[in-house]
């Protein structure tokens, strides 16, 4: 490949909602392949006119602003050409109004390529970003954020002392992250609690993997659980080797838990379905000028016929929808958990002068039945919550739920 092509991606971004304080963004799913650049001249329309930016808007107002600053502004060593031209990159791309139509400078481009693959510097925690406010989705099992005492619901305002107002979810990423070994003070407030609270973290190398599994010992026999926690680069063959471990063990049923999983590999979605859906679609793609294509499961199933249960809440989201969308639709699962986030929406991630990326929303996609998941997200079977104090108590009746079904166990 010339130096001028780049690795593009297209992705199904789940949530500039959900990311990790780790710094990886949750939600993303790729079909892998490399396509060329586009060109740095004029681009074509659907209809193959050329289209010159100049014929949408009227680009003397930036360079006027730009002199105006250059010959007025109190500190003109303050005035770094590059960083005026990010801003405006930002600002160009926030105008379009869709919020996963988003510009990454070169450092979060950085640390989101790192953070797929699963290692990463930070507190080990997940955040969302909800009408303003940052929270806490959930800390990771075993993370140093778990062992402070942040919890899930925690509204962040202030980072070091910092307020984090009008920030964007990477931007206070960027706060959380850092070296091995230093602390980060977070200012929280806990669900149902007025008062403020100071939560020292000391940040860690941490590698995330996307599954974890065991044997649980139902009354009527054993169940097998996997917690997915993203579909990242090496998810997939981490499923089959956590799959291999049952073998033999005469499994009553198998539970996928997909709860605050934000997505990942596209493809990873339709290898996930294959391992437990004999035949039919896992989703449709609708793109630009009316152009759809149907992604179908592979052949070859694991486990085609083992009683099964998803387990989704709010923080569920784009591949892992996919997922959940598709055993649902397909009946070969039972869906428990509460209503899944809702994003519909897939993404390309094009390299940009400089090691920046842009992430452009190009296609939406649909479930087997043709909901529309970024209107309608993913409905329960059975709708079971875990509350806050559920999570301190350490219980799952969510989980316990799921046991039940597919071991047929009546309580």
């Amino acid at each position: 490949m010339s130096d001028s092509a780049f690795l593009r991606r297209i992705v199904v971004i789940g949530v500039p909602i959900i990311t990790l304080l780790l710094g990886w963004q949750m939600g993303v799913g790729y079909e892998r392949q490399v396509l060329t650049p586009p060109p740095d001249g004029p681009l074509r329309t659907a209809t193959g006119a050329f289209l010159h930016p100049e014929d949408q808007a009227d680009l003397s107002l930036l360079w006027r602003v730009w002199h105006v600053l250059n010959d007025r502004y109190v500190s003109p060593q303050d005035l770094q050409g590059d960083k005026l031209m990010e801003g405006a990159v930002e600002g160009l791309v926030r105008a379009v109004g869709d919020p996963f139509t988003t510009y990454m400078s070169p450092a979060e481009t950085a640390k989101f390529t790192e953070s797929i693959g699963g290692e990463l510097e930070g507190i080990g925690a997940q955040l969302a970003e909800r009408e303003g406010a940052v929270i806490v989705v959930a800390p990771l099992k075993g993370s140093p954020a778990e062992k402070a005492g942040l919890l899930p619901e925690d509204v962040i305002t202030a980072v070091d002392g910092k307020l984090i107002f009008q920030q964007t979810l990477n931007q206070v990423v960027s706060l959380i992250r850092g070296k091995p070994g230093t602390s980060v003070i977070l200012t929280v407030y806990h669900h149902n609690d007025p008062n403020p609270h100071k939560i020292s973290i000391v940040r860690q190398h941490i590698t995330v993997p996307s599954v974890e599994s065991k044997i649980i010992d139902a009354p009527t026999g054993p169940v097998g659980y996997l917690d997915l926690t993203q579909f990242g680069d090496h998810s997939i063959q981490e499923v089959r080797t956590a799959l291999a471990t049952f073998d033999g063990k005469k499994l009553k049923g198998i539970v996928l838990d997909l709860r605050y999983n934000g997505g990942g590999y596209l493809d990873g979605a339709v290898e996930l379905v294959s391992m437990f859906l004999r035949e039919g679609k896992v989703v449709s793609v609708d793109r630009r000028g009316n152009q759809s294509e149907v992604l179908n499961v592979t052949g070859n199933p694991l486990y085609p016929d083992l009683p099964m249960a998803v387990l989704v809440n709010d923080g569920t989201a784009s591949a892992a929808e996919i997922t959940a969308g598709a055993l649902q639709d397909h009946k070969r699962a039972t869906i428990i958990g509460t209503k899944t986030f809702g994003k519909g929406t897939v993404q390309d991630i094009v390299a940009l002068p400089g090691g920046g990326t842009l992430h452009v929303t190009i296609a939406r996609w649909l479930t087997p039945n043709g909901k529309n998941l970024g209107k309608e997200g993913i409905d329960p079977d059975i709708v079971v919550d875990r509350s806050v104090d559920d999570y301190k108590a350490n219980k799952d009746p969510q989980l316990d739920k799921a046991v039940e079904v597919v071991s047929g166990v009546k309580k």
